[in-house]
């Protein structure tokens, strides 16, 4: 997964409509006429602000009639498009901005969050005070800075391969050019240290630092930990397991006057998040497993198999489900039995479910690619329930 910045490719019509000397003449003529902004429009790609109609070029025929004195190109000049309103050019940015967040780590993040700091407050609902949203809600902006620096500056160091596997993101679609992508993750890394580091203490900020660092490691050569399994689902499973969980704990309870305290709730969901972190780890990249492979990236997919990934993840989180089931059976005086034991039954019946249909899909890419979203709604419905365990 090196970095590769490949020209943009251009390819026109297979049927190109026959133009006189007369009709060639004249648009020749026209070129000239032109104002000088737009023929120096290609100068403007590097702002970030393409337009998604681009991507219909890759058709054999265009998807509207053109005018047969016309002929587009994907050079990104009328994708840019400087004759469109700037409303609606500032909404592709807008558009292609959030993709670049990946909404679905954003989703997790922000439901752990709530749901922690959630916890904290039921158990200590004497010391709530308005005072306390406004610094929940600048930790909740710092934690997505942080999940967007580190799904960010993989997608900068993943071009080539994103091409491959997710041409839909921002980059490897052309959509956000690799500056602004730079200025996005810069600003996103600078935001939320501040903003840890102003309101919540030496030791907050040390952990949201290593988060960063992990996730830099993660991507950046000459590290790139990711093309190494191992490494590659510890440090996952680290940030997103353990660091989140205790972090946004410690820190609540900081915020309400509190010396940090284990509970039993806050111990299950660290444990149970961090195994179904190393799941998630595991299991992205079985959509990826051409790109991985052309570029010659280890993963547990290239290695043992989709088939066999796909078992291996299942089995993991199903020994979540029965753990928990058991906690609640053994703990009743730290749990909640009749939440607990049927939420945790139906997520395991509904996994099963789920893996059967990609065995009988016979593991198709669209088949993967639904399981590892269902994966994560799991994960969602997991600190769904979590406040109320």
């Amino acid at each position: 997964m090196e970095l590769s910045l490949s020209p943009t490719s251009h390819r026109v019509p297979s049927t190109i409509p026959t133009l006189n000397s007369a009709k060639l003449s004249s648009t020749k003529a026209t070129k000239s006429q032109q104002p000088l902004f737009l023929r120096f429009s290609k100068h403007f790609n590097s702002i970030g602000l393409h337009h998604h109609s681009h991507r219909c070029c890759s058709n054999a025929v265009p998807e509207r009639p053109q005018r047969p004195s016309s002929i587009r190109a994907c050079t990104g000049v009328g994708a840019s498009g400087s004759d469109r309103p700037l409303a609606e050019r500032l909404l592709d940015l807008k558009d292609a901005c959030w993709r670049f967040l990946r909404p679905h780590t954003i989703r997790g993040t922000a439901l752990g969050s709530f749901a922690l700091v959630a916890r904290a407050l039921i158990e200590n609902t004497n010391l709530i005070k308005w005072s306390l949203f406004f610094k929940a809600f600048c930790g909740l902006f710092a934690l997505i800075c942080g999940n967007g620096y580190i799904v960010g500056i993989n997608q900068i160091y993943d071009i080539s391969i994103d091409k491959v596997n997710k041409p839909y993101l921002p980059i490897a679609a052309g959509d956000l050019s690799v500056q602004s992508a730079w200025f996005l993750v810069i600003f996103f890394a600078a935001a939320g240290l501040s903003i840890v580091g102003l309101n919540f203490g030496p030791f907050i900020f040390s952990l949201y630092t290593l988060g960063l660092f992990l996730g830099t490691i993660y991507s950046v050569p000459p590290f790139r930990m990711k093309r190494f399994p191992v490494a590659a689902f510890l440090i996952i499973a680290t940030v997103r397991g353990f660091l989140l969980n205790f972090g946004v704990y410690y820190a609540t309870r900081a915020a309400l006057g509190l010396a940090f305290e284990w509970s039993s709730p806050v111990v299950f969901i660290t444990t149970f998040v961090t195994f179904f972190a190393l799941v998630i780890a595991i299991t992205k990249d079985l959509p990826d497993v051409e790109g991985d492979r052309k570029y010659q990236i280890s993963t547990f997919a290239t290695k043992l198999g989709v088939r066999n990934i796909a078992f291996l993840g299942s089995g993991i989180l199903l020994v979540n489900y029965i753990v928990s089931v058991l906690a609640a059976i053994y703990m009743p005086q730290a749990f909640r039995r009749w939440l607990l034991i049927p939420a945790h039954t139906i997520f395991a019946i509904s996994l099963i479910y789920q893996a059967w249909i990609l065995e009988q899909a016979n593991y198709t890419k669209d088949a993967i690619s639904g399981f590892y979203r269902f994966i994560w709604n799991l994960f969602y419905a997991e600190y769904a329930i979590f406040p109320f365990i």
